[in-house]
């Protein structure tokens, strides 16, 4: 058997910094902002997205089939009628206006 020779002090140095550098690696691996950690934060709030998405969608489509029925070309007579009453204040002589009592 050969004896074990010493460690000099650069090989000590070298064996350090490769535990430094795998120690960092690590904790990026694990804290980073796109580490384990940030796994389930990233999760929620892809979640809470989509759901604003979906909301989004919901309103977009709501104010694009209204502005569909406000075509100039060829408006929805319902629709116009009731913008008149409610905005304008305009009504037919044919209407008929109950009060209700509170």
């Amino acid at each position: 058997m050969q004896p074990r020779r010493p460690l000099l002090p650069k090989d000590s140095l070298t064996q350090s910094l490769a535990l430094v550098a795998l120690l960092v690696i690590g904790t990026i691996g694990i804290a980073g902002p796109s580490g384990l950690l940030a796994w389930g934060e990233n999760a929620r709030v892809l979640e809470q997205r989509q759901k604003e998405i979906a909301t989004l969608t919901a309103e977009r489509d709501r104010i694009k089939n209204r502005n569909d029925l406000l075509d100039p070309r060829h408006a929805d007579p319902d629709l116009v009628g009731e913008l008149l009453h409610s905005n304008l204040n305009v009504t037919h002589p044919d209407d008929v206006v109950i009060q209700l009592k509170n």
